[in-house]
């Protein structure tokens, strides 16, 4: 039987999902395979560099408003099990869909210390909804109702 390092390891070595950690200044402290195959940059070009790396210019206001509150107050809106859908930014500045959950990192003293993230790309899902969309959109606005 695997130990929980062997599985934690595993799991943080992965190339599906993204895993992301910060400080609590959202400057960017773990970065795995996962996250260098859905956004591009290597762990060495994106370790030290803040989150704004990967948040879209129009996003970040409203990002680090939130994280700020989440690193004063402890919480987070997305803590609890939440997925959370927004835009990403690849390293070739491509905007991407990508839904991640969140958790709290603390330190001994049990105050934020930072956060850690899973996130995974799901671009094709929301192209493919959004044109399903359009579809029935416009089979709506050309068949009359009755």
């Amino acid at each position: 039987m695997s130990s929980f390092h062997d599985l934690g390891d595993a799991l943080l070595a992965s190339a599906s999902d993204a895993i992301i950690a910060t400080d609590r200044a959202g400057v960017i402290t773990f970065w795995n395979p996962g996250a260098a195959r859905i956004f591009g940059f290597s762990s060495a070009e994106a370790v030290g560099q803040s989150l704004d790396l990967i948040i879209p210019e129009n996003l970040r206001t409203r990002h680090w408003t939130g994280f700020n509150n989440s690193m004063a107050t402890g919480e987070s809106r997305y803590g609890h099990g939440d997925l959370l859908s927004v835009p990403g930014l690849t390293k070739d500045r491509r905007r991407i869909s990508v839904e991640f959950t969140i958790a709290m990192l603390r330190d001994a003293q049990n105050r934020p210390a930072g956060t850690a993230a899973i996130l995974r790309d799901v671009t094709q899902r929301f192209e493919e909804t959004r044109e399903l969309r359009r579809k029935l959109a416009e089979v709506n606005r050309v068949q009359p109702r009755g």
